[in-house]
């Protein structure tokens, strides 16, 4: 792509022979893709759109034209698309949006692939969450918009290329620019309130996953992939610890030694509360843990603290904590 450099044109600088492009790696899940491989020996070029910087390429997964100059540019041994959106509220509100790049994104992608590895980030909103946990060979059937454009996602991706993989995760988290980019971190500002009560859903069941872990299971992947390419299909990783929304928030007042008394279980779904969630879409992970790659999970209290890390000289924390 004009403008962009590829490498590094001095012959003196080491570059590495294995290339990952990462999509989406401005958004939570994407940076944390980038990082693990870029500081695991990877030559890794990420590419983003609306939050595009210096650092990665601006490309339009849509342009046909755009995705074959870079994936030809590249040359890229394995490609991570994490780029989508994520929101479900927000995908039945925007909907044509939401499904090109859910879907239409999938099929350019995977279409100029080829033989290149792909792994493509889906979730557990496919299913309907009425019989957990699921396995990858269990019948999809999800319950909103989301789910529906990231499942038609998932079969543009084995359509067009078969030899890519799917990897099926929960709810993430990880170290956000802002608390609003999970629905995990987003709840530290119900923490933090103390004086006022407030509610909070605990109907549906969630696996809240760190996405440093995630991260680290893509490179495992890809890194076999190159040394065995029968590496393909459907695969499932998911954090163990079961809690609702409600024991979300509860287990960061916890981990960072804050009340939690105001913070009121929400055991009915109120009316118009958005789009329908799956009430446990529990994932069943045993075909990475059979191959031998799979990361044990980083421990919620542990990676809420690294997650939040920044946010943690709020004012409001401060005057908690230490007065």
């Amino acid at each position: 792509m004009p403008g962009f450099n590829y490498g590094n044109d001095q012959d003196d600088v080491y570059t590495p022979y294995r290339r990952v492009l990462v999509t989406g790696a401005t958004g939570l899940l994407g940076r944390a893709v980038y990082k693990e491989f870029k500081n695991n020996d990877w030559d890794s070029l990420g590419c983003g759109y609306n939050r595009a910087r210096p650092c990665f390429l601006k490309c339009n997964l849509l342009d046909e034209d755009a995705v074959r100059g870079v994936i030809q540019g590249f040359q890229p041994h394995v490609i991570v698309h994490c780029a989508a959106e994520r929101r479900p509220d927000v995908v039945e509100r925007h909907t044509e949006a939401a499904m090109n790049l859910n879907v239409h994104a999938c099929t350019t992608l995977a279409k100029e692939a080829g033989s290149i590895f792909l792994i493509y980030i889906s979730t557990d909103y496919v299913f309907d969450g009425r019989n957990p946990p699921y396995g990858e060979n269990d019948a999809p059937n999800p319950l909103n918009l989301y789910g529906k454009s990231k499942l038609e996602g998932e079969r543009e991706i084995l359509r067009h290329c078969p030899g890519a993989a799917i990897l099926r995760v929960p709810i993430l988290f990880g170290e956000v620019e802002k608390v609003e980019e999970s629905a995990v971190t987003v709840l530290w500002d119900r923490v933090q309130e103390g004086a006022e009560s407030c509610t909070i859903e605990h109907c549906q069941q969630r696996f809240p996953t760190f996405t440093k872990d995630v991260a680290r299971v893509c490179r495992n992947m890809a890194e076999r992939a190159l040394q065995d390419p029968s590496l393909r299909g459907i695969f499932h990783y998911s954090a163990k610890e079961q809690m609702t929304k409600y024991e979300i928030a509860c287990a960061i007042a916890d981990a960072f030694n804050l009340p939690s008394s105001h913070l009121i279980p929400l055991t009915e779904q109120p009316a118009g509360a958005g789009a329908q969630r799956p009430q446990n879409a529990q994932l069943e992970c045993s075909r990475l843990e059979l191959l031998g790659l799979s990361v044990e999970s980083t421990p919620f209290k542990t990676a809420i603290k690294d997650s939040l890390w920044p946010f943690q000289h709020d004012k409001r924390w401060r005057q908690t904590v230490f007065h």
